[in-house]
């Protein structure tokens, strides 16, 4: 079985566990318009990438974009557009990666209103487009898993969140997070404190088995989260879209220990 579609077959076969359980998040944290950037390294500690965040507001929506764009040309580009009134909900996303970073170029999308995916992908230069209704949860967390991670309160429990994979045309996981704890950083020469949370998607039985043995599971991601009044998203370390080489994405200004 090809690589790709072993990924694919995978993240079907998303299995879930009794510890953690599915959970809209409340707002704690009221979104406002912001910009932020951050440097983006390979494995090895060169820079490989810039990364602009935004945020803008209207009413009780916000649309957010994260755009990362390499030194060889290749983007990912994921805009998010989610109501808080009482908890988060998404209305839409969309996630594209192009390049050759990438080895599974793709553009996709989510509506929550219409309940609509649409995967676009090019092969061979053919632009291949597949488009299906989708039963989606309430927590479907497409682009605001970081949002998410800001109004969670210390020492939460792990819990999980629903996600829209970009396979034939979306299929349904879950992910699950967890609290790692906290690490200290740097920031314009004064010494916080993160939390660090896990982000993992659980693969059981004979597919986790086969995954573990080839070295195509997804691996997990690893977000810092700044505390305080005012929490925000400060590093990410891991794969983008799920797959390929480990990235340590980190807000300007920011030095962390070995």
């Amino acid at each position: 079985m090809e690589r790709s579609n072993f990924v694919a077959t995978a993240l079907l076969a998303i299995q879930l566990g009794a510890a953690a359980q599915a959970k809209q998040i409340p707002v704690r944290q009221i979104q406002r318009p912001m910009h932020r950037s951050m440097v983006v390294r390979s494995e090895t500690g060169n820079v490989i990438a810039h990364c602009e965040f935004s945020q803008a507001v209207q009413g009780d929506e916000v649309t957010m974009r994260l755009t990362f764009r390499f030194a060889n040309g290749s983007i990912d580009d994921e805009t998010t557009t989610y109501t808080q009134r009482g908890t988060f909900r998404l209305v839409r996303d969309r996630h594209i990666q192009k390049g050759p970073f990438f080895t599974r170029p793709y553009d996709f999308s989510v509506e929550t209103t219409s309940g609509l995916a649409t995967f676009r992908t090019a092969e061979n230069g053919k632009v291949q487009v597949e488009s299906k209704p989708v039963d989606l949860p309430y927590d479907l967390a497409n682009g605001l898993v970081g949002t998410l991670l800001l109004n969670v309160p210390q020492n939460t429990p792990p819990f999980r969140v629903g996600m829209l994979a970009p396979v034939g045309g979306g299929r349904l996981i879950q992910i699950r997070i967890s609290p790692e704890g906290e690490r200290s950083f740097y920031l314009a020469g004064q010494d916080l404190k993160a939390e660090v949370f896990r982000i993992h998607p659980e693969l059981g039985g004979i597919v986790g088995l086969i995954a573990m043995i080839i070295g195509v599971q997804p691996k997990d991601v690893m977000v810092w989260v700044k505390e305080g009044k005012q929490p925000e998203v400060v590093r990410i370390v891991g794969q983008l879209g799920g797959y390929g080489p480990v990235v340590d994405s980190d807000l300007e200004g920011t030095s962390f220990a070995k």
